[in-house]
């Protein structure tokens, strides 16, 4: 497991940045690792969200707030861990940090960052930061009952903690409302031009006119992507120039909402098609884009029509593609969501639209948590049953729920299937896990032991060795006579031939 503890040392303005001649380890060290911000001052781009995570540090000195845990999200890339390291280092806080390649257990939550929030430091000042990243990827196997713990660590923690996310909506809906969201946006290119121009200051590379823009262009917002371009280029060289960037530029993906824009207002077909090429959505999400902006942007009644009409065409080409395993079919479907589109409408429409994400994704993002619980309890129910999970949705949870609904079985019900407490509560028909829910599946966790006990002690366990006991006492008073007939035995003598009786 891998566990990382950094004791905080002495706030430094300019961190890693040695102006005089830099060592060999400092080359080779990674931009993004040699000038990583080490306060507050230092992050770039994100005023609102660094003012809303020192004010809730702030609200620490006076003991413990009301949102004992923040969640910072927003794509990779945008510096959240940075904020959280820097934000540490101001406060003159120490970090226990569990990440990705941890195990995420219950278990091991408890014992170490749970420990750890409970604690007091050595020197008696100061808190404990509690920083897990990737919040919104515990799942599976490796991580049993680790949302759970963290649910149960914020309620009772008396130190403050810092859950990092890249999709809030992955998260599930318990964990969201236990922390106050603070959002990381993409960042814009003239955000980013001030510190790619000290780094290569402190460097000592020479940039030709619109370089550093050019960079900042091409890393869409991110800012860790930018400092590793620049890096790229700069290898070995005392200079850099556009031409450089040309051959060392990697493949940037067309943005959604500019390909949406070429779409709906362009006039033309073979740009709006092109634009799709790019494109890192597949033909099934971005249908779902054009479906959601389609009625805000086509007013006319006869366009969103004849918009609609090519788009359920491309629909059912998507469908075959399904069926036939037939990829080659998603061709036809660009075309008609794109072509199709611009071929629609009888006139052009101006003026500003927001284009909004779909909202089918919305909607599934809000209900990932209760999906995820309804599938892992139709899978120990089908298990148990020997049928499928669709089967189980299907036309077994009403039957186990009745069982569920009455307080003597619903004990054994759970402790046959080992439920968990936040799947006994959909069973129930419960949105979160009540006493009721709790007392059901403490009785199940009692009914197991008890089991167990019982197991052990049928296979010669506990009750194999309470036996020897009474074996011994009951040699110790054996009769006399009975003594005496062994030692007769012991004194007859063996038989030398056959007619020896």
């Amino acid at each position: 497991m891998y566990l990382r503890e950094t004791i905080i040392r002495p706030r430094i303005t300019t961190p890693y940045l040695n102006t005089g001649n830099t060592g060999t380890i400092m080359k080779s060290l990674d931009w993004t690792e040699k000038y990583r911000p080490q306060t507050l001052s230092q992050v770039v781009g994100h005023n609102k969200a660094v003012e809303e995570l020192k004010n809730w540090a702030q609200a620490w000195t006076h003991g413990t707030p009301e949102a004992r845990a923040v969640v910072l999200h927003g794509r990779a890339g945008t510096g959240k861990t940075t904020t959280a390291h820097a934000l540490a280092h101001d406060m003159g806080w120490e970090v226990i940090e569990m990440n990705a390649s941890d195990q995420r257990t219950a278990e091991i939550i408890e014992k170490v960052a749970g420990s750890a929030s409970q604690m007091s430091r050595l020197d008696g000042a100061g808190k404990r930061l509690v920083i897990m990243d990737e919040a919104d990827n515990i799942h599976g196997t490796a991580d049993r009952g680790g949302e759970r713990a963290i649910l149960e660590l914020i309620k009772k923690t008396s130190h403050p903690i810092i859950l990092i996310a890249n999709e809030l909506y992955d998260m599930s809906a318990g964990l969201r409302t236990a922390c106050k969201p603070i959002q990381f946006n993409s960042l814009m290119s003239r955000s980013m031009i001030p510190a790619l121009k000290r780094i290569v200051e402190t460097e000592g590379i020479k940039c030709g006119l619109g370089v550093i823009e050019k960079i900042a262009d091409n890393a869409n917002g991110d800012l860790r992507s930018a400092i590793n371009d620049l890096q790229a280029i700069a290898q070995g060289k005392t200079g850099i120039e556009l031409a450089d960037i040309i051959t060392g530029e990697r493949d940037t993906k067309e943005s959604i909402f500019k390909v949406l824009v070429k779409v709906f207002k362009g006039g033309n077909i073979i740009e709006a098609h092109s634009a799709t090429f790019n494109l890192d959505e597949n033909p099934e999400d971005f249908i779902q884009w054009v479906d959601e902006n389609l009625p805000l942007e086509y007013t006319d009644t006869k366009d969103l029509e004849e918009g609609y009409r090519y788009l359920s065409r491309a629909s059912v080409f998507l469908g075959r593609v399904g069926r036939r395993q037939n990829y080659n079919m998603w061709r036809y479907a660009s075309v008609l969501m794109t072509a199709g589109m611009i071929v629609a409408r009888s006139h052009r429409y101006t003026g500003f639209v927001k284009y909004q994400p779909p909202s089918l994704w919305r909607k599934l993002g809000a209900t990932k948590g209760m999906r995820h619980v309804r599938d892992s309890t139709a899978k120990k129910i089908g298990a148990h049953c020997h049928v499928s999970m669709s089967f189980t949705r299907s036309q077994l949870l009403p039957f186990f729920r009745m069982m569920l609904e009455d307080e003597e079985y619903a004990p054994h019900v759970a402790a046959l299937l080992e439920l968990e407490p936040e799947e006994i509560a959909f069973l129930v028909e419960l949105k979160s896990v009540t006493k009721k829910i709790q007392k059901i599946y403490d009785e199940a966790r009692a009914l197991k032991e008890a089991e167990v006990e019982h197991d052990v002690e049928l296979f010669g366990g506990f009750g194999a060795k309470s036996r020897k006991p009474e074996l011994k006492d009951e040699a110790e008073e054996e009769k006399p006579e009975v003594k005496a007939k062994k030692e007769e035995k012991k004194e007859v003598k063996s038989q030398s031939s056959l007619f020896d009786f």
